[in-house]
């Protein structure tokens, strides 16, 4: 079950929890009346719980939903391993995910994955079917980067393909400002058309710093084993399904969400334009809130 000997976010009252699942510690936060129904969201790579924006969060728990969020291995106040030597694979993040609903007393959830969160969505939907209300999946992909194992799927922009052949040095995972800055250049570098809120960017990354006491272990979440590639069984979802994908995402081009649309039995696709690879910038938020909160409405199944 979950402790309720909690931290508070320097920016929220709701209190942090503590969910001990799979022998570690999650740092969990739940939002709203426990009787509405439950949103489970996971996070992308890297990205500890404080990258679902407090103001997000909060206007979907407005709007009748139990909303909780969690920092995955290696993030904010959840269980770290060396860096550089992870020692879990993708399944164990997956097993987390249904840990979270145990210690809620949640027999099922919808659940809203971006990203990295996004695979993990699909697999739940797979793997664990009796505890998917519903699926959300945003600015993700059902097989990776477009490339010689997916050669339908479109590739990444040629100045992502540029920075990841020879990248850039990582920052000093000490050093608060140059984390920031970090986090800040990436934002810039996967955004879309749609301006980058550079001081929201600056808020969120340092209390993401703030929260971790060892912030270089979230770079370990490159280096996982993914496990069997997804894409062959996308057809065994059951659950209704929701794609929201940025127009403009340079690391899964538009034609992903079009895939997963596509071969996810029922799935309906939203646009949203200007968005890239990214955490949804406020500007989206009155699509994307009312289009979760439509999708997980009771009975509209």
């Amino acid at each position: 079950m979950h402790d309720s000997q909690a931290t508070t976010s320097p920016s929220q009252t709701t209190p942090q929890e503590t969910v001990h699942a799979n022998d570690v510690d999650l740092a969990v936060q739940a939002f709203g009346d426990p009787s509405n129904p439950a949103i489970l969201l996971i996070s992308g790579a890297e990205a500890s719980m404080d990258w679902w924006d407090d103001d997000f969060t909060a206007r979907l728990a407005a709007s009748g939903r139990y909303v909780i969020r969690y920092d995955t291995r290696d993030t904010g106040r959840s269980t770290t391993f060396p860096v550089g030597a992870p020692t879990y694979t993708q399944a164990d993040l997956l097993a987390d995910a249904v840990g979270v609903l145990d210690a809620y007393g949640l027999a099922a959830a919808h659940i809203v994955g971006i990203s990295m969160g996004g695979g993990l969505a699909q697999r739940l939907g797979i793997e664990h079917p009796e505890r998917v209300l519903s699926l959300t999946l945003m600015s993700t992909s059902p097989g990776g980067p477009g490339g010689p194992d997916d050669p339908d799927l479109p590739p990444m922009s040629e100045a992502l393909a540029k920075m990841f052949e020879d990248p850039a040095p990582g920052p000093d995972w000490s050093d608060r400002d140059a984390v920031i800055a970090y986090f800040l250049a990436a934002e810039h570098a996967f955004s879309g058309t749609i301006p980058v809120d550079e001081d929201r960017v600056r808020r969120t990354a340092g209390r993401a710093f703030d929260r971790s006491p060892v912030p270089a272990a979230a770079s370990n979440h490159w280096m996982i084993e993914g496990g069997e590639p997804i894409r062959p069984r996308l057809g065994e979802i059951t659950a209704p399904t929701l794609v929201l994908h940025g127009t403009e995402d340079p690391l899964f081009p538009y034609g992903h969400a079009e895939a997963l649309a596509r071969e996810i039995p029922g799935a309906s696709l939203i646009p949203l334009p200007g968005m890239g690879h990214q955490m949804p910038p406020y500007q989206v938020w009155d699509t994307v809130i009312p289009a979760i909160v439509g999708h997980t409405e009771p009975g509209v199944r």
